[in-house]
């Protein structure tokens, strides 16, 4: 019982993805730890592209196709998020639940922990009958507001 517990802790550190992986029977190569480490300090959502080119810049060489593997890896275990987008996926640091700023005009992806009024959902729920477990909200703007 106690490793259910451990295992459904939110992801917030690195120090929590790296256990993530122990505790799931996940071998941390050195690839892996790249990985996780430059999403940690990223703190943004990258390409796999990205990624891959930013761990070669650091010195760290790494395959595509050993970056493609762990990240499918790490994302199908909820370690990191893997977001879709119609150009690709993106990557980001963050597993738990949480919502989206979308930055239109710098095609940037912000994190975003919005709490939504006990009152807000119950009136959801009324209106279509369904029992709201969790949530996750888009939001959509300008970072440059002459530009919207």
């Amino acid at each position: 019982m106690q490793k259910q517990t451990i295992s459904t802790k939110p992801i917030r550190s690195l120090e929590d993805a790296l256990d993530r992986c122990q505790i799931l029977g996940m071998r941390v190569s050195r690839q892996r730890r790249f990985i996780l480490e430059l999403l940690w300090q990223a703190n943004e959502h990258l390409s796999a592209r990205e990624i891959y080119d930013r761990l070669n810049q650091e010195g760290k060489e790494i395959g595509h196709t050993s970056v493609y593997q762990n990240l499918e890896a790490l994302s199908s275990q909820g370690i990191i998020e893997c977001i879709e987008r119609c150009d690709g996926r993106l990557y980001g640091n963050i597993s738990d639940s949480h919502s989206h700023i979308n930055c239109v005009d710098t095609n940037q992806i912000l994190d975003v922990h919005v709490e939504l009024p006990e009152y807000l959902i119950r009136k959801i729920e009324e209106e279509t009958g369904v029992r709201i477990t969790e949530y996750s909200i888009n939001f959509f703007g300008y970072r440059n507001p002459q530009e919207g």
